[in-house]
């Protein structure tokens, strides 16, 4: 009996391509690097780092310096999002933080035109402040999106400053502060019984995967405060880039 010949597998689109890595990072057990994903789905090394680029670009994959993980788009698609992801790893920074300072502490991640809030812990006593979890919160108003805007390189800075209103000039001045001291402090500019302390997340070279932000009363917030405050979420951003950058392997011993 003549074997039927055997019909070519059809070549993958683009759109194959970049669903291939969007899965492999979601279902993979811990932030993994560019060389084991290529190999994963099947596709030159270069071929996937440039995919990566655009993905991480829409939100949909997330960089933690030679590591990827699932992004907020991926995050706000499904409720059960894996254990390697952002909000999963962030969380016990969160609270530990938040039990250090007593105050609210959030975690925000960049997007087009400004910063989302992706996970909150907020302390009983703090209730009557807003979580914003979910909101986009834009640069000129918020701690969050200073932090992570002013840890872009200059030139990535411009498609978040292009759009910014007429009265929003005091930005430029600010992002060079927050780069210099390596935190943003936003006082009473969008609610005035409010203040914020914010520092972007850099596993390594590039943009920020995401910020941590501590916010509470104003008044709370003197100058002994502050910079007690500060030396936390120093500490806090150090604990979070060690999680993302782990080697799983290591972490288990």
């Amino acid at each position: 009996m003549p074997v039927a010949p055997r019909t070519a597998a059809p070549p993958r689109s683009a759109v194959d391509k970049a669903l291939d890595l969007v899965e492999a990072v979601s279902r993979a057990p811990h932030p993994v690097r560019l060389t084991d994903l290529a190999a994963e789905v099947g596709l030159h090394r270069a071929t996937a780092y440039r995919i990566l680029l655009d993905l991480v670009r829409r939100g949909w994959v997330l960089r933690a310096g030679d590591r990827y993980l699932p992004g907020a788009a991926v995050l706000r698609m499904s409720a059960s999002a894996a254990g390697n992801s952002l909000t999963a790893l962030a969380r016990p920074v969160l609270e530990r933080l938040s039990a250090a300072t007593s105050m609210m502490v959030n975690l925000q991640v960049l997007e087009e035109g400004g910063a989302r809030v992706i996970d909150v812990v907020r302390p009983e006593r703090l209730a009557m402040i807003s979580h914003l979890r979910g909101e986009l919160l834009p640069v000129w108003r918020f701690a969050g999106p200073l932090a992570l805007v002013a840890a872009l390189e200059p030139e990535a800075r411009k498609r978040w400053l292009d759009g910014l209103p007429k009265d929003a000039g005091h930005v430029a001045r600010e992002l060079a502060e927050v780069e210099r001291s390596g935190v943003a402090v936003e006082r009473g500019r969008n609610d005035k019984l409010v203040a914020s302390v914010s520092r972007a997340v850099m596993p390594g070279p590039g943009a920020p995967v995401c910020a941590l932000t501590v916010v509470g009363p104003e008044a709370e917030f003197d100058e002994p405060r502050l910079a007690s405050v500060e030396r936390e979420l120093h500490a806090a951003a150090d604990e979070l880039v060690t999680a993302l950058t782990a080697d799983p392997a290591e972490a288990g011993r």
